[in-house]
């Protein structure tokens, strides 16, 4: 297994950080590997995958790169530059462009654990790196990215709650497969046999991204990150949950959804606005009227406030969801009674 030595400080001082250039190349491990994890991510390759194929296929060339940069146990380096806080994909791209080709073919040797195809012999590997995640953003990642820094940043909330809550040790052990703490100093980031590193003293970062995909990087010694995918109601489903209409016609269509999210755990505002796609102010106004009428129950967490419902608020849902779901199921069974 791979592990790092942390010390204390070091993990006290950690942070999470929102990459727009992480969640891009997330995004292109997903349509490499064709097949998404929930709903979510099948609608989305639904959508972008064809296109990406058929972009590959008219470019043998990065097609090859792609396959030998995304091995089976390694990803070639220069592909994941280490995020860095606040730094926009156009910066974060960049890196990749400016990395020598010598370096980027040793990379890719590393991933393939074996020589390179000579078709990847060649100096432009950091340019086509560049352009296919250039083109992933602009096409299947931009248009969404403020939905999608919302469900990050709503991760982080979460998982700063979590280390509130239950110490570092539960927030590492949670990252991904793979990530745990093992005590004495020791965190695993991954199963796989490599060496373990002494990090003490560097910049630790975590990174969440929507897609189910994880991975780790750093920048020589100074900076480390683990990238992670980020919690899985957040990341399967950014549209709001099925809401009674008969709920829905007595709270409003958007204090009932958030009145129906708040069923599955305590939820930050940030949360809830990631979840619901509405605004911090309405989201705001509809806590204040919940928490008014006594449907909702909050607590702070660190920094964090967390609502959940209360029992008159489950109460309420109940009696809503109830009578929808009889009659669903009335109306599935006359029609499958036979005429």
């Amino acid at each position: 297994m791979g592990w790092w030595q942390v010390n204390a400080d070091t993990l006290a001082g950690s942070r999470f950080v929102v990459s727009p250039l992480a969640e891009t190349f997330a995004c292109l491990k997903l349509l490499h590997a064709g097949t998404g994890a929930h709903p979510g991510e099948t609608a989305w390759l639904r959508e972008w995958l064809p296109a990406h194929r058929a972009r590959l296929a008219a470019d043998p060339v990065t097609a090859a790169l792609v396959r030998a940069g995304l091995g089976r146990d390694w990803i070639a380096d220069f592909l994941t530059p280490t995020p860095r806080d606040g730094e926009s994909f156009e910066d974060g791209v960049a890196r990749v462009r400016a990395v020598p080709p010598a370096d980027a073919r040793a990379h890719l040797r590393t991933s393939l654990a074996g020589p390179l195809p000579g078709t990847l012999d060649r100096d432009d590997l950091p340019d086509r790196a560049a352009d296919l995640l250039t083109w992933v953003w602009e096409n299947a990642v931009r248009p969404t990215w403020e939905r999608r820094r919302r469900v990050l940043e709503a991760d982080v909330v979460a998982r700063i709650a979590q280390v509130g809550r239950g110490g570092w040790a539960t927030v590492l052990d949670s990252l991904r497969p793979g990530t745990r703490w093992l005590g004495e100093s020791r965190f695993q980031v991954n199963a796989h046999e490599y060496p373990p590193r002494e990090i003490s003293g560097a910049e630790l970062l975590f990174v969440p991204v929507t897609p189910r995909a994880g991975w780790v990087s750093w920048e020589e010694r100074q900076r480390y990150a683990v990238v992670y995918p980020c919690t899985g109601v957040l990341a399967a489903d950014h549209r709001r949950r099925d809401v009674p209409a008969a709920l829905s016609a007595l709270l409003g269509p958007g204090r009932a959804a958030v009145l129906v999210l708040l069923g599955q755990g305590p939820l930050s505002t940030t949360q809830l606005v990631a979840l619901t796609g509405q605004g911090l102010g309405s989201v705001g106004r509809h806590l204040r009227v919940l928490w008014d009428a006594g449907l909702v129950e909050r607590g702070r967490v660190g920094r964090s406030v967390l609502y959940s419902r209360s029992g008159a608020g489950e109460v309420l849902v109940r009696a809503r969801q109830e009578p929808e779901a009889k009659a669903s199921d009335a109306k599935e069974t006359e029609v499958k009674e036979p005429g």
